[in-house]
């Protein structure tokens, strides 16, 4: 065994140290997740999820670990093949692969999903964050996050020129959306399913509200309030992290082979 070699366990203190696993919220399981702490970590996959295909594409790149956003478990009552979660993780352990997986606190996060969403909105510029948006929560150390971020573009834009706009920089196929009639100006923006900080968007004076898996009592109820909504798709709204997060990790362990899966695409497809 090459000692020298990076180990799950030395990826798994410096993600911590970037996505404290203390930020993550209550309901959310991240960290080191499947696998051998000690495990070989020479080769890191990165993805957004965990599926049997980036599993594959790990094995085929003889990959020992794999970095991924979204958990590959909540809870489990049983790791066995008849289910589609089991038998990934049964595929992972046979394969020598391990999983650190980080979620919500990586939403949270100094340069994760939230600031990643927001240059791509255009309310960071220059190298400086958002404003947070709410206030998550603060860690042991007395750092303060949150799990959103707000601010404005350099001048108003028609809501079509900044839909037009956010589409290009998500790379992604469609956004549904109201209009409220109003120029996109002050953005809020939370990566993933952030319906429920609709009212910390208009509280903050916002104009724009930019999120994910947006239902259509929302979209009722931003109507009657007079804010624009987009709903830009919760693989587009986070997965422009994942290539920032293999940089950070290409950086920190350079002896390591660091690459961002290739297989893994979004699961939601538009029919125009």
């Amino acid at each position: 065994m090459d000692y020298n070699m990076p180990r799950v366990n030395e990826v798994m203190k410096y993600l911590d140290s970037i996505a404290p696993v203390e930020m993550k919220m209550d309901f959310d399981n991240v960290g080191f997740l499947v696998g051998r702490k000690d495990g070989d970590a020479t080769r890191i996959l990165v993805s957004l999820d965990i599926t049997s295909d980036v599993v594959a594409e790990a094995v085929d790149k003889r990959a020992g670990l794999i970095v991924s956003h979204h958990p590959v478990f909540f809870s489990l009552n049983k790791v066995t093949d008849e289910g589609t979660t089991g038998a990934i993780i049964v595929d992972m352990l046979s394969a020598g692969i391990a999983a650190i997986c980080m979620h919500t606190n990586l939403d949270a996060a100094l340069g994760g999903v939230n600031d990643a969403l927001a240059v791509a909105a255009g309310i960071a510029r220059g190298g400086e964050a958002a404003e947070p948006l709410t206030a998550g929560g603060t860690t042991s150390s007395g750092e303060a996050f949150s799990y959103g971020r707000v601010g404005s573009l350099m001048s108003p834009l028609l809501m079509s020129d900044y839909m037009a706009v956010l589409k290009g920089a998500l790379r992604a196929d469609g956004l549904r959306y109201h209009d409220a009639g109003r120029d996109v100006f002050r953005v809020a923006v939370v990566g993933g399913s952030g319906g429920s900080e609709l009212e910390c968007a208009i509280a903050a004076g916002c104009d724009t509200f930019v999120t994910a898996d947006i239902k259509y009592d929302l979209f009722l109820e931003a109507r009657e309030r007079g804010i624009n909504l987009i709903d830009a798709g919760h693989f587009n709204t986070e997965n422009l992290v994942i290539a920032p997060l293999a940089e950070r990790l290409q950086a920190e362990f350079a002896d390591a082979n660091v690459r961002v899966s290739e297989r893994h695409t979004n699961p939601v497809k538009y029919f125009l």
